[in-house]
Parts: C-alpha cells; structure tokens; sequence
C-alpha cells in the first residue's frame, strides 16, 4: 500500500499532510487561503518529491535535522518532523520520495 495525501481546513485555512501507509506523517504543507491552493501545493508536491536536489537537509537550533521539500522555483512545499539522527532524515526523504508521487488524496474538508 502506498502513501496519501490529507487535506484537511481548521480555521477557515487548508493544509495537507504527506501520510506513509502507516499514516504517520512524512511531510506537511504550509496554510492556504483555498482549498485550489492546497490542491495545488499537493500537486507540487507529487512533481518534485521524486528529485533528490528539491531537498535542503537542515538541522534545527537544536540540533535536530529536518528537511524542506522545495518547488523548482525554490519556494518551499513542505517541511518534515523532526528527526534523531541525519540516517532518520534520510530515511524520511526516502519515504517522501516513494509516497510524494500518489495520486490518493483524502480530502477531511
């Protein structure tokens, strides 16, 4: 079983998770104002997660790594969890990779 998207609005705003099968979270967008916005991000993401040069490997202030998915033109997509170890951020990007192209979107709105 692959990966999905959620879209869910809290607040008059939309987000969308990148869910593995397990349903934890891969990666999660920013707000938007409309739910063409998210669907838009989320089909932004299904480009770019399979391109290994989309991701900035970033570590937190407190020494945490994490990652940003990034769109060609540079604009961040999404931002993962934070991870234990920089093998845990690769093994995330590897799974965002794999379950970034699905077309299962789950729309919670």
């Amino acid at each position: 079983m692959a990966g999905y998207y959620e879209l869910t609005r809290r607040g008059g705003h939309y987000h969308f998770n990148l869910k593995a099968d397990n349903n934890q979270v891969i990666l999660s967008s920013e707000t938007y104002e409309s739910r063409a916005g998210a669907l838009n991000g989320i089909g932004s993401c299904q480009e770019n997660s399979p391109h290994d040069d989309r991701y900035d490997r970033l570590t937190a202030r407190d020494g945490s790594p994490y990652f940003n998915l990034k769109a060609r033109n540079g604009q961040v997509i999404g931002t993962s969890e934070m991870y234990s170890s920089t093998q845990a951020r690769e093994n995330g990007i590897a799974s965002c990779k794999t379950n970034g192209p699905t077309k299962d979107i789950r729309d919670k709105t």
